[in-house]
């Protein structure tokens, strides 16, 4: 539930333009849906918070991008049948594919809110091996551009996988960079 919590301060936080990441939150999120946990998952901490938003009348559109490795298949049935939410998890077998795909999301999508379900697992150590460190701060950086074009500067992040201790401090850091 505090990691839930904290997803929601996030959100808040951003609805003031103030870009926020809820980092040091567990478990993640992305693989629980209304009536299911799966994945070390048991609260939808990206649905609840858009939700939140939504139902307090702060925002009526949303855009999630999931750069976890794993698909949030929780978000996606909590929030798929909504059409004013965008759930947006990109693949790809390069880097450059990958971080073109998200270009390409975000230059079709309009939304008052970004939000970043933010999964790390996908870097070179770690179970995906695919992305760099800097990657996720160009990924940041596309975030950010997006929101202050789009959103009113409205962006947050909420923290999902990333099992490599050794290389996940760096990752959030460099994806905070870009999205600040």
């Amino acid at each position: 539930m505090l990691a839930a919590g904290e997803a929601i301060r996030a959100a808040e936080l951003a609805t003031n333009a103030q870009p926020a990441f809820a980092t040091l939150i567990r478990p993640p999120g992305h693989h629980a849906s209304a009536d299911h946990c799966w994945g070390f998952c048991f609260f939808n901490n990206m649905a609840i918070s858009i939700a939140r938003l939504r139902k307090e009348g702060k925002i009526k559109t949303a855009a999630i991008l999931d750069i976890d490795l794993h698909f949030g298949n929780g978000t996606a049935s909590i929030l798929g049948s909504i059409p004013e939410v965008v759930y947006f998890h990109p693949e790809a077998s390069d880097r450059q594919t990958f971080l073109d795909s998200i270009s390409r999301f975000l230059a079709q999508v309009r939304a008052d809110i970004i939000a970043v379900s933010a999964g790390f697992d996908r870097h070179e150590h770690d179970w995906g091996g695919l992305l760099k460190t800097e990657d996720y701060e160009t990924i940041g950086r596309l975030v950010k551009e997006y929101s202050e074009k789009v959103c009113q500067g409205q962006r947050y992040g909420v923290l999902e996988g990333g099992y490599n201790h050794n290389v996940l401090g760096n990752n959030v850091r460099s994806l905070l960079q870009g999205m600040s």
